[in-house]
């Protein structure tokens, strides 16, 4: 992630991570690697299939209360357009593109705070503050790169394959579907990545969605959206890569593992990273989480989980790398996973 230039306000404002953009402001977004990654905060972004999680809520139960509805905005809708955005994803693009890692607004904060869910012990794990994910498991399959075209630049992102009816809902950032008012192109999801190449294959979205607050003027506190992508070689998503849990509404302050694709020095993009220990409360300018983390840009949108099992790689997802402030370079901060999140996620298991 690039550093953003210090702005003499009482309080700084957090930004997200943008391709290689830099506004100046206190928070950085993350961002993904070779490509152009996450456009929002400066910091950053399996295997085997897996039953939905008891804790998912029901897929047929009606939206929560919320300001509106998710906004689902159209991508690659024929077959025509899933091949050409396919086709346009080569291995050299993917390891060109550039991890979103500048800030380039100031991005407005709701004052009310999220509601709170119910009290759960997760097992105390050793915290991580970032290094390669080498246990293997679930996660190694359901955790990919998004990359997507912003301002007429290949760009990258973090996302995450997610237990769903439709079984083709991939988790990410708001600001890795959405930026400074302009939908992203050419939107793909590769689970798995390495090194440019896609061992479950490159998928398309067919659609993506993002929160009403992050759609309407980007607010850092719903930084959340979604993807649909379109089938693959006859099969869906989860079918070929499993799908993780997910759960809204949660106690805060647990033990919790952020996964990401990070592209930013001292990072390359090309691995899967990890950080782990207990989430802390924002206490700066958003009600986001943080988590020690030294993840950098290309991570946005990554994966954070409750109840993450190391020996299984698998969790329920909970939130997911969103930004990070410029002078806490070992802190990332994620969205907590309301009403609106769950809006988010019910409306796109349903498209």
């Amino acid at each position: 992630m690039g550093r953003i230039p210090h702005r003499p306000t009482p309080r700084p404002t957090p930004r997200r991570i943008v391709l290689t953009l830099l506004a100046a402001s206190a928070v950085v977004p993350l961002a993904a690697g070779p490509a152009h990654a996450d456009p929002a905060p400066t910091a950053p972004r399996l295997p085997y299939p897996t039953a939905p999680h008891p804790t998912a809520p029901d897929p047929t139960a009606p939206l929560a209360p919320g300001p509106t509805a998710p906004v689902v905005h159209p991508l690659a809708t024929t077959a025509a357009a899933q091949r050409a955005t396919h086709d346009f994803w080569t291995p050299e693009r993917m390891r060109s593109a550039t991890p979103m890692d500048a800030l380039t607004s100031n991005k407005k904060i709701s004052p009310a705070q999220v509601a709170k869910g119910v009290p759960a012990v997760i097992q105390y794990s050793q915290p991580n503050g970032g290094s390669a994910w080498t246990g293997g498991g679930a996660v190694t399959k359901t955790a990919g790169r998004v990359f997507f075209t912003y301002q007429g630049r290949t760009a990258s992102c973090s996302g995450d394959a997610i237990t769903s009816s439709n079984k083709s809902v991939v988790v990410t950032a708001g600001h890795c579907v959405k930026l400074n008012g302009a939908w992203h192109t050419n939107w793909t999801f590769v689970p798995g990545y390495n090194n440019g190449n896609a061992p479950y294959g490159t998928w398309t979205a067919a659609k993506t969605l993002s929160t009403p607050q992050w759609t309407a003027s980007e607010d850092i506190n719903y930084d959340v959206g979604a993807a649909v992508v379109a089938p693959l070689n006859g099969q869906r998503l989860t079918d070929v890569v499993g799908g993780q849990g997910i759960a809204f509404n949660q106690a805060r302050g647990q033990v919790m593992y952020a996964f990401g694709y990070p592209a930013a020095s001292p990072y390359d993009g090309t691995k899967l990273i990890y950080c782990s220990g207990s989430v802390i409360d924002d206490f700066l300018t958003s009600n986001d989480q943080g988590i020690g983390c030294n993840q950098t840009g290309g991570a946005s949108g990554g994966p954070w989980f409750l109840n993450f099992s190391e020996s299984t790689g698998t969790g329920v997802q909970n939130s997911v790398n969103s930004f990070k402030y410029n002078f806490l370079p070992n802190y990332m901060f994620g969205p907590y996973f309301g009403t609106d999140a769950q809006n988010l996620y019910n409306t796109a298991q349903s498209s």
